[in-house]
């Protein structure tokens, strides 16, 4: 079985593939851009049929060049909310995942692609519905303009399509997004160096800490993935995150415990920590004002809806994990 993971190198590209490999899917085509050469540390312990940089994969795919297909699972993308130019978004979000639909459909071929809840923004319902799509940002756009071509061609498709509305993933091989890993990574690395994790302050009504999100553990995201994988007849744009909002206080307090467990030292409280200046919080940046969300959480009854039952991991189980397996690295 053949199979083309785009975005091989990030980082849920590579725990994809990582999840194909459990299940003795080794004829993979990883397509990736290696301009970032420190990503391919996230391919060395898999195990794949070939490699492609992406400014030649998606013409040699139109043309059928890798034979029969039996999926693509595309994760390449821009994923920087900060990033401003619009033009490079959309060609590079938009234009190239458009361009790799066409080619599916036309070869039969099973399409399950990276949308975003940034396709939400600045809602305060996330559900997978026009009138609670609100991007905020013009990587939001182009990940909505994508899922909105996508709702046009279901109703005709010639195979599966299923995307997914990513909320905030976190865990193993997402060290090379610098800025845009994860909070928990950011969390290890700062307790790391100063025995000290941050926090934001009070902002608009919620207390210090208490901003929330639905935090997702990417071994979740790749088991939802899979579980399409196995049911080539359900398509649809799907949420995927894990139904819970949770606060910001509850990633820290599981990383701080965590960290203090491994060298040996016994748990506390969230309010003992933050006595002995092991969780600080930090005034709300200006900068962030109006543009900041306090609140995520998937609404998952679409996704029930088609029949994945999947329990998803609590941000304390998820974090727990992950702060081992980042302490095992060294």
């Amino acid at each position: 079985m053949r199979v083309i993971v785009t975005g091989a190198a990030g980082f849920i590209g590579s725990n994809l593939v990582k999840g194909l490999n459990a299940r003795g899917i080794t004829d993979i085509i990883a397509v990736d851009n290696l301009t970032r050469g420190d990503k391919f540390h996230n391919l060395v312990d898999l195990q794949i049929s070939d490699y492609l940089d992406k400014t030649v994969f998606f013409e040699q795919f139109a043309s059928g060049h890798f034979g029969k297909v039996e999926a693509v699972f595309h994760e390449g993308a821009c994923s920087d909310t900060m990033e401003h130019d619009g033009r490079y978004m959309l060609d590079n979000n938009y234009r190239s995942s458009k361009t790799l639909l066409d080619a599916a459909q036309q070869q039969g071929v099973r399409l399950l692609y990276a949308s975003s809840a940034a396709t939400y923004g600045g809602s305060t319902t996330f559900r997978e519905e026009p009138s609670f799509e609100r991007p905020l940002n013009v990587y939001g756009y182009s990940k909505l303009l994508f899922d909105q071509v996508v709702r046009r061609v279901l109703p005709h498709a010639t195979a599966q399509i299923a995307g997914f509305r990513y909320f905030n993933v976190y865990g193993p091989r997402e060290q090379h997004k610098g800025r845009m890993a994860s909070v928990a990574f950011h969390h290890v690395n700062q307790y790391r160096a100063a025995g000290q994790v941050k926090l934001f302050g009070d902002y608009n009504g919620y207390g210090p800490g208490l901003q929330e999100r639905d935090f997702v553990w990417v071994d979740d995201v790749v088991a939802v993935n899979l579980w399409f994988f196995d049911h080539p007849g359900k398509s649809g744009i799907f949420n995927l995150g894990s139904g819970r909002a949770q606060p910001f206080n509850d990633v820290a307090h599981t990383v701080v415990n965590t960290l203090r467990a491994l060298r040996g030292q016994p748990p506390l409280p969230l309010a003992e920590l933050v006595d002995a200046g092991e969780i600080a919080y930090i005034p709300f940046p200006e900068a962030l004002v109006g543009k900041y969300q306090c609140h995520t959480q998937a609404d998952l009854s679409r996704l029930r809806a088609v029949g994945c039952t999947h329990h998803f991991a609590t941000v304390e189980e998820g974090t727990a994990a992950y702060v081992r397996a980042l302490a095992a690295l060294g």
